[in-house]
């Protein structure tokens, strides 16, 4: 039982310290001004998102970036809500950018996934850059986008998305979980084996997304538009494939409302794990999972011996103080330091939560923009 231990605790201890080292690999980029060269489509696909569009349909007209050099693709996904009209209603206010909406072609059983090949057929552009409606885009999101392409020649470019901060225990919790996954993203970058990536904040090449057929083999997983394309690009692309650690591309995104939503999102987002083909993330989903069952098996087994319990309190302490360490780095990049003083408000809760979802979501379907999905 103890060498058990000791190997999943071990494990998850080298896996944090690895992504850390990455992080500072990764350097950082600054806002150059560097001369437009480069065109761009966004793909916005957005269901039920009348609140959220004014938002961004402002961002994009705010955009530090030549009109003629890029557009804007909004896919409506169904709606039944005014989120069309808010649009057509925005290209008549600005005519001078280009707004296309497009309605979205269901193929699947990944209605984001087909939205987003339906605004790729549409794009005019070189490069595809996907967005979410209820996110906030900075004015220079473009800008540093086309410096980083002249700058490595990529073909695919992650880049950061941080969730504004509010005041409540799940927002605060939320938050610190976005941070985690962040700072594990541009980690797993550092040491050349990416792990995961946010389809809030990508920019690709539309060529090679066709060459390498876009999302086919992973139709029938309703999530994934982000992790999955990143996979077939890191293994035909490995040395184009990179992360944008630039303060001027840092997209905002929202918390979920309420516990159900967000554990809903969470199963919806560990659900796709199963389908992986990255060893390194398979390795990194399992460890993870362990390390926080273990964190609440040690207590029930305290009762055995006092040793288990000792076990418990050191292993939690330093399983604090190495996820702070990268949460700490994360968050000094994307801005959000003065969140950290919350962090401990929230620690308690993640085994529970990570042991929950990691479970849960290998048995139990989820529901996703008023549609269910079953495992």
């Amino acid at each position: 039982m103890i060498f058990i231990i000791f190997s999943i605790v071990t494990a998850y201890t080298v896996l944090i310290i690895g992504f850390i080292i990455g992080f500072d690999k990764v350097k950082n980029i600054s806002n150059t001004n560097t001369a437009p060269k480069h065109s761009f489509s966004i793909v916005v696909p957005f269901r039920n998102e009348a609140k959220n569009l004014p938002h961004i349909l402002n961002n994009i007209q705010q955009l530090n970036y030549p009109k003629h050099l890029f557009e804007i693709l909004f896919v409506n996904d169904a709606s039944d809500d005014d989120s069309s009209d808010l649009v057509k209603k925005y290209q008549q206010q600005f005519p001078l950018i280009n707004i296309v909406l497009l309605n979205n072609l269901v193929k699947s059983n990944a209605p984001k996934k087909d939205a987003i090949n339906t605004a790729i057929k549409n794009a005019k552009f070189t490069w595809i850059v996907t967005t979410d409606a209820d996110c906030k885009i900075p004015p220079s999101w473009l800008q540093v986008f086309n410096q980083f392409i002249e700058l490595k020649n990529p073909v695919f470019i992650s880049a950061p998305v941080k969730m504004e901060v509010k005041s409540s225990i799940l927002k605060h919790y939320q938050h610190f979980n976005m941070l985690s996954l962040q700072g594990a993203t541009i980690g797993s970058f550092g040491l050349k084996n990416p792990l995961m990536c946010n389809g809030a904040n990508l920019c690709y090449k539309k060529n090679i997304f066709n060459e390498l057929r876009g999302f086919e083999g992973n139709e029938n997983i309703a999530s994934g538009d982000d992790v999955f394309l990143l996979e077939k690009m890191a293994t035909y692309y490995p040395k184009q494939t990179f992360f944008l650690k630039s303060k001027s591309a840092i997209v905002s995104t929202t918390s979920e409302k309420n516990w159900n939503s967000y554990i809903n999102q969470q199963i919806r987002w560990a659900s796709k794990a199963t389908a992986y083909k990255s060893s390194f993330s398979k390795f990194t989903g399992i460890v993870v999972l362990l390390m926080n069952l273990l964190l609440l098996i040690l207590p029930f087994i305290a009762f055995k011996s006092t040793i288990f319990l000792t076990l418990f309190f050191i292993i939690f302490t330093q399983k604090i103080i190495i996820d702070f360490i990268l949460i700490q780095k994360t968050a000094t990049f994307l801005q959000s330091k003065t969140s950290l003083k919350n962090y401990l408000k929230t620690v308690c809760l993640y085994p529970l939560l990570t042991t929950l979802i990691g479970l849960t979501s290998i048995f139990k379907g989820y529901e996703w923009k008023g549609r269910s999905y079953k495992k």
